[in-house]
């Protein structure tokens, strides 16, 4: 299955919403960002059950930013996604939604946003919408990952890349 994961509330903070690991001063210096307590073995979790996990952001930041931030957390993915790619890609679709995960062959988006979540209905695809200040969400996203799984409900969007 191929899951992917918003970054802003979701994994990386917009303040103090929720734990993170510890990241030192000389990483926080090279751009590195906190990244939630629990990111890393959820991750390898996950990819060691066989799936591939994805980044799929609306931000800007450079996909090299990203990879350094997760690197210094032991976070291998396997595609990243971010704005400037999602931009380009909807529009080649004429897909108007913030993000359409099938579009880049994600099975399951998780996210914190509602909207994304009222789109995910809309556009018919799979998401799951964790609250920044949810604590069980990484029980939560397992859950549905395993019920998505034992459903045989694979990505079927002609939108596979």
């Amino acid at each position: 299955m191929n899951i992917s994961f918003d970054l802003d509330s979701t994994l990386i903070p917009n303040g103090k919403e929720f734990e993170t690991e510890k990241c030192g001063r000389i990483a926080k210096l090279f751009g590195i960002e906190e990244i939630r307590k629990g990111t890393a073995e959820l991750i390898s979790e996950l990819k060691n059950r066989g799936n591939k996990v994805h980044i799929y952001t609306t931000s800007f930041r450079t996909k090299g930013k990203i990879r350094r931030t997760l690197k210094y957390y032991g976070i291998k993915v396997d595609r990243i996604v971010n704005q400037t790619e999602n931009q380009r890609q909807l529009k080649s679709l004429n897909i108007n939604s913030s993000k359409f995960p099938p579009a880049f062959g994600f099975d399951i988006h998780v996210d914190d946003s509602e909207g994304v979540g009222i789109e995910s209905e809309r556009h018919n695809f799979n998401a799951i919408i964790i609250k920044p200040t949810d604590k069980n969400w990484i029980e939560k996203i397992n859950t549905k990952i395993k019920t998505l799984h034992n459903n045989g409900n694979p990505c079927t969007s002609p939108f596979n890349s």
